[in-house]
C-alpha cells in the first residue's frame, strides 16, 4: 500500500523532534502537514495505528488511534485503537480492510520502536511504508504512504522484555503529541481544500 508522492521540488527528508521539546506539536504538525500536501490525488485519509494494549511499550500506536479519535477528525478513518488494535495477528486483515474500503487513500501508518538510548523520546517522520515488527524480528506486511515512529525504549537486546517495561509515562506523553499533530496536519490539509474550492468558484463566477 505504498503510493507514489508528487515533489513539487525534492522529497521531504527524515524528521525527527523530542516530544519534550516545547515545539514538538508545532513542528511536528507543520511537517506532517507537508507531507500530505507533497501527495496528489488521493480520496481518504487513513491513519493506522499498530501496536497493542497488551505491552507499554507497544501500545503507543493504539494510544494515538484512541487520542486522536476522540478528537472527532473529519473526514480521517481511524484503524488501531485501544479498544480495537491492530497488531501482529490482524494487521494483514487490516490492510485488506483498507484496500477494499478506501481505495486511493494517503495513509499514515504509526508504530513504536526501539532505538538507541539518546534517542528515546524522539519521534520520527518519514516518507515511504512502514515496515512493523522489525525490532523484534516479525516478518510483517509494509504499509503506509508515510509513517509515524516513536522511539519508546532501548533497543539491542530482549526486545520483548524491553517493550513490556517500558514506562508508561513517556509512551502516553508521546502518543498525545503525536495525535494532536495530527489533529493540526489533518484539519489544515482539510480546510486548505475548502479554500481552495472557494476561492475556485468565485473565480469561475
Amino acid at each position: 500500500m505504498k503510493r507514489k508522492p508528487f515533489f513539487q521540488e525534492y522529497p521531504l527528508s527524515p524528521f525527527k523532534i523530542d516530544y519534550s521539546h516545547a515545539e514538538a506539536v508545532t513542528s511536528l504538525s507543520n511537517n506532517i502537514s507537508k507531507r500530505i500536501s507533497s501527495y496528489g490525488n488521493f480520496s481518504d485519509i487513513v491513519v493506522l495505528c499498530i501496536g497493542t494494549d497488551r505491552s507499554t511499550g507497544d501500545s503507543l500506536g493504539p494510544l494515538v488511534g484512541s487520542m486522536f479519535e476522540k478528537m472527532y477528525p473529519p473526514r480521517v478513518h481511524i484503524y488501531g485503537t485501544i479498544d480495537e488494535p491492530v497488531h501482529a495477528v490482524n494487521l494483514k486483515e487490516t490492510i485488506d480492510k483498507i484496500e477494499q474500503n478506501h481505495k486511493d487513500s494517503l495513509i499514515i501508518a504509526i508504530d513504536a520502536c526501539l532505538g538507541q538510548f539518546s534517542s528515546v523520546g524522539k519521534i520520527t517522520v518519514a516518507n515511504g511504508p512502514l515496515k512493523p515488527g522489525a525490532g523484534v524480528k516479525k516478518d510483517l506486511p509494509e504499509v503506509g504512504t508515510f509513517h509515524i515512529t516513536g522511539i519508546v525504549n532501548i533497543g539491542g537486546f530482549m526486545e520483548y522484555f524491553v517493550l513490556q517495561n517500558t514506562r508508561l509515562s513517556i509512551v502516553m506523553k508521546m502518543a498525545d503529541t503525536i495525535a494532536h499533530s495530527l489533529q493540526l496536519s489533518t484539519r489544515h490539509y482539510f480546510q486548505h481544500l475548502i479554500r481552495k474550492a472557494s476561492n475556485d468558484v468565485q473565480n469561475w463566477i
